[in-house]
């Protein structure tokens, strides 16, 4: 079980640091979705469900959707909709 908690923290650390480091705030999205995601997942193993289920459907779910919301309207995520009609 120890060697999973190492792996996770070991994740969370790589996510944080490629949040900073990607170009892409489309990817830094998704990457922050992943460390909600799996630091959730750390709450579970610490035996703290009501955490868990918080950073669950608050970072990985509301901030992520709200995020997105902010992508489209500064034009960084667009459908592909948009960009035929541009042709």
């Amino acid at each position: 079980m120890a060697i999973i908690e190492w792996l996770l923290l070991l994740f969370l650390i790589v996510c944080a640091i490629s949040v900073s480091i990607t170009k892409s705030l489309l990817n830094s999205v998704i990457i922050f979705m992943s460390y909600s995601l799996v630091m959730a997942v750390i709450w579970v193993l610490l035996r703290s469900p009501d955490l868990a289920i918080t950073e669950a459907a608050v970072g990985a779910g509301v901030t992520s959707v709200l995020f997105f919301l902010a992508l489209r309207k500064v034009g960084q995520l667009e459908h592909k909709k948009d960009e035929e009609e541009k042709e």
